[in-house]
């Protein structure tokens, strides 16, 4: 509230600069009207919105692209995890490293079937987290004998650790959203660049409307790619499981023992 609150304020008193400055330099300064749409003040004017809509435009692109790029090598990175875990889990006495595996092979199935959705309304799910950490536990808790399991252990426990600062980096990513007020002042930027030739006086007509209404289209689509790709994990743009699917086609190829 008490950010509106000073846009607000910040609005005004741009606009009353506008105002005093003009009403001052009619009064006691030179000068001569300017009432051609194709004027100074209307160049001017044109070319700052220009600017100020590629400025917010860029902004509201190139930051939830770099979330979602870095969300994607993200999952790579977590789903790579969770294969070194398989593999690693190869290395332990039976019963302990089926169990281990079948768990990998359950979770990367949860993630891509049932935890995926959810990831579109910003969270994951409770039950991946109570996975892991169930699996952590039950390494952790193995009572081993042989020099070579216990470093197999080691390492595993190694693996999950990445894997589950992996996960939690998935989460954040999930409830990542771009800059507040970002996308809605490039659409309002965007409108004002396309009537500001009637607001400057000008009445386009026959052929001129064509590079208008062009540029106008281009504009929307270029808003709504922005606010699709500000869904990380929600529209077309968004991040998919493909790196959990590929996991688990790979470690249900894997033999089964190590």
């Amino acid at each position: 509230m008490q950010m509106i609150l000073v846009s607000v304020l910040a609005i005004l008193a741009a606009v009353g600069v506008v105002a005093v400055a003009a009403l001052l330099f009619r009064r006691y300064g030179g000068g001569a009207d300017d009432l051609a749409p194709n004027g100074p003040t209307a160049g001017h004017s044109g070319s700052m919105l220009s600017s100020l809509f590629l400025l917010v435009f860029a902004i509201a692109i190139v930051v939830p692209w770099a979330t979602a790029d870095s969300a994607r090598q993200n999952t790579y990175a977590e789903s790579q995890a969770a294969i070194e875990s398989y593999w690693s889990a190869a290395r332990l006495p039976a019963p302990a490293g089926p169990q281990v595996r079948q768990q990998v092979r359950d979770y990367l199935d949860f993630v891509v079937h049932r935890e995926w959705p959810l990831m579109a309304s910003g969270r994951l799910g409770e039950e991946g987290a109570t996975r892991l950490e169930a699996l952590r536990t039950q390494v952790n808790g193995l009572v081993l004998s042989d020099d070579d399991a216990k470093v197999a252990r080691g390492e595993l426990l190694d693996e999950m650790r990445d894997w589950s600062a992996a996960r939690r980096q998935r989460a954040a990513d999930a409830a990542a959203k771009p800059p507040a007020g970002v996308l809605p002042l490039a659409v309002l930027t965007g409108l004002i660049v396309i009537v500001f030739p009637f607001l400057a006086g000008a009445r386009p007509r026959g052929k001129t409307l064509v590079p208008l209404m062009v540029m106008s289209g281009l504009l929307g689509l270029g808003v709504f790619l922005a606010w699709q790709i500000s869904h990380t994990f929600a529209s077309g743009l968004s991040v998919g499981p493909d790196a959990f699917e590929a996991a688990l086609t790979e470690v249900r190829r894997l033999p089964w023992s190590g």
